[in-house]
């Protein structure tokens, strides 16, 4: 996906004099002599290498550029390679030029955190309530419809792997509510005498589907930061402990399987909140922000950073 149309106009503070391609400091906020910059329209600026270019630290942990730091480089220049993000919803290093909308991710996040965790709560058996039916609303319209209006606009922001989750799991929720509500009578359906539990089953093959998707998720994360690989490893164990309690269904120990689902679905809705709040909080709007723990092996393999031109 090319993003060379945003660059037709750049900003005044990219100087057009010999040199590299480097952002005046004034821009931002450095007192330091700017560095002259030559602005070509045919090339795509990408940002400096990995490991940090001109008045920018190694990222993993607080960026600075000229004076402005971000928890996760989201600095105000269009030559930033910000790293693996839970707050951006986004797995790798990834490159973020000006955008005129703001970050979906916290939103998908937080639609997917509330509804999962309420979910959990009665899974638990919290206040004695086991009937999920009250999640029917929050399914339908916080965790499906806003989900997946924050997956299509992370398709905007060039950002496949949040468009995929955020849209998938929207989908999980809207078909999950669908299966609740007995209008569709699809629960009726498997009201059979001879087969009590056919019903719990075609759950539990519905939800070890879920499970495996969530778990080719979880294998996109590896590089990425704790937070990040500790909510699709949280929400895939969910899964798999809500699909054991579903097979399982009239033996002793199902519940015992359904409560460890539930223990599982409450850490992966606190860590998609911490995540949320990461891609929210920064020093302009707070006085500390949360880390996420970058992983050690995070650099490795990764390609250096290029420019590309339009025609490529």
């Amino acid at each position: 996906m090319s993003d060379h149309g945003a660059l037709k106009n750049p900003p005044g503070d990219l100087e057009s004099t010999a040199g590299t391609n480097t952002l005046n400091n004034n821009y931002l906020g450095s007192t330091t002599t700017p560095q002259a910059a030559q602005y070509n329209p045919n090339v795509v600026y990408t940002g400096e290498a990995l490991n940090g270019g001109a008045g920018a630290t190694q990222y993993g942990g607080t960026t600075q550029y000229g004076g402005f730091s971000s928890a996760h480089g989201r600095a105000p220049t269009m030559s930033t390679i910000l790293p693996p993000s839970g707050g951006d919803f986004d797995p790798e290093p990834h490159k973020r030029l000006f955008r005129k909308f703001g970050n979906p991710g916290p939103l998908g996040l937080s639609a997917f955190a509330l509804t999962t965790f309420v979910l959990s709560l009665i899974n638990v058996n919290a206040h004695d309530v086991s009937t999920p039916n009250v999640v029917l609303g929050l399914a339908l319209g916080y965790g499906g419809l806003v989900q997946i209006i924050a997956g299509i606009w992370e398709f905007a922001v060039g950002n496949t792997f949040g468009a995929t989750a955020f849209c998938s799991y929207g989908g999980f929720w809207l078909s999950y509510a669908t299966i609740l509500i007995p209008g569709f009578g699809i629960a009726a359906s498997y009201d059979s005498p001879t087969n009590p539990y056919e019903f719990n089953h075609a759950i539990g093959i519905y939800l070890i589907c879920w499970f495996i998707f969530t778990f080719l998720m979880m294998l996109c994360t590896l590089k990425s930061t704790i937070a990040f690989f500790g909510l699709f490893f949280t929400l895939d164990m969910a899964f798999l402990m809500l699909s054991i309690a579903d097979f399982r269904a009239g033996h002793s120990n199902s519940v015992h399987f359904l409560r460890a689902g539930g223990a599982f679905g409450l850490a992966a809705a606190v860590l998609a909140w911490y995540n949320a709040l990461a891609g929210v909080m920064n020093h302009q709007n707070s006085f500390f922000t949360v880390p996420t723990g970058a992983f050690p092996w995070a650099n490795k393999g990764n390609k250096p950073a290029r420019q590309t031109t339009k025609d490529e």
